[in-house]
């Protein structure tokens, strides 16, 4: 079992055994409540967050979700946790907070009502904005009691994300986290300023970032890759028992690109979410509502399918396809060989995201011949 050292992480900011004046007894789960702002007729809006804590001191772990409240698939993950009797801290505590942005969840929106992003306003200010003030009391409430960090997210609106990890490689703690979490797919990069991971990271308290599928959707191998990943973080941190469960491949991602559509149009999908692609591989093309073709857009580099749209109506400049380039020509067939078992996760995802897609080879119009998906 891979193990994270106790010295590489710090002790928190502030104590966990009591939470605004109520005590939070070891060995227990214990079901609290986060003043970040009032409606319009006065009431107050809480967040609702469980913490668990484990029969000695250890590491403090923050999972959140729906930091845009229309990401739900890391709420379903946590939910799974929070559901899980059999989930037993031996140590440490964890933070679970299955929907962050309270305000904007109720909307079903991305946004808060002053249509900011909170995730472009950590850590926040006490006499600034609406969304500044939530950021403030997320920043002095949840993230100075932990020593780590997990945020769940999806794809925005129209959109969505093959699995993958988000981190500042450059933070020795954080890029462990990154790799002990278990994804195939690790992006090297910091994180906007003013985003959560990125800020919280600056603060002492490293954090990373799962991106997985689409909004308002709680999808199944979403939910268990992150499951899995929270659980394997938890494992390496020894506050649970059991074994890291790793891909035997993992590719770390420095470079990424958008293609996007030159000219209005109908797409035809040619990959999926997850697939391996090859340089000057067709991506889509894009038609006349009445089939005649207009352009085929083409994979710049060898990589990996990171995201995509889902809707296939698009407008000059849209983005269509998100390419993560691979360094190596032989990644490609290690990540394959990842998705080789027919009962792997991997395979798992990479089938049920493309039930979002309708993909065809250009040639035959059937799915791709070389995308080992095809006949499952």
């Amino acid at each position: 079992m891979s193990i994270i050292p106790d010295h590489k992480w710090r002790a928190p900011a502030k104590p966990i055994d009591t939470w605004r004046g109520k005590k939070i007894p070891r060995n227990e789960r214990s079901n609290v409540f986060l003043p970040v702002s009032e409606s319009y007729s006065g009431i107050s809006l809480k967040i609702p967050i469980q913490i668990h804590r484990g029969v000695e001191d250890g590491p403090v772990v923050f999972v959140t979700a729906a930091l845009h409240g229309d990401e739900l698939n890391g709420t379903g993950a946590i939910r799974e946790l929070i559901c899980d009797d059999n989930l037993k801290l031996l140590r440490g505590a964890l933070i679970l907070v299955p929907i962050l942005n309270l305000l904007a969840f109720d909307r079903h929106s991305r946004y808060l009502p002053d249509r900011r992003d909170l995730n472009r306003f950590f850590p926040g200010s006490n006499k600034g904005s609406l969304t500044a003030r939530i950021a403030h009391k997320i920043s002095s409430e949840i993230v100075a009691r932990a020593s780590i960090g997990i945020d769940l997210h999806t794809a925005s609106v129209r959109r969505t994300n093959y699995p993958n990890v988000r981190a500042d490689l450059s933070n020795p703690l954080a890029k462990q986290l990154a790799i002990e979490f278990g994804s195939e797919v690790i992006l090297s990069n910091p994180g906007p300023e003013g985003s959560l991971r990125a800020e919280a990271t600056k603060l002492g308290v490293p954090t990373i970032v799962m991106e997985g599928g689409e909004v308002w959707k709680v999808e199944p191998a979403i939910v268990a890759t992150a499951v899995r990943g929270i659980k394997n973080i938890l494992c390496s941190l020894q506050m649970i028992d059991g074994n890291v469960d790793r891909p035997d491949t993992q590719v770390v991602i420095k470079t990424t690109k958008w293609i996007r559509a030159n000219r209005g149009g109908f797409l035809q999908f040619h990959v999926r979410p997850g697939q391996i692609v090859e340089q000057h591989q067709p991506l889509a093309t894009n038609t006349s509502l009445l089939g005649q073709e207009k352009n085929v857009l083409l994979s710049p580099f060898t990589g990996v399918v990171l995201g995509m749209t889902t809707l296939p109506a698009v407008s000059p400049g849209e983005p269509i396809c998100h390419i993560g380039q691979l360094d190596h020509d032989s990644h490609g067939l290690e990540l394959l060989g990842n998705r080789a078992e027919a009962k792997s996760l991997e395979r798992r995802t990479v089938k049920d995201l493309a039930s979002n897609v309708l993909v065809k080879s250009m040639e035959t119009g059937l799915p791709p011949a070389n995308d080992p998906h095809s006949k499952t």
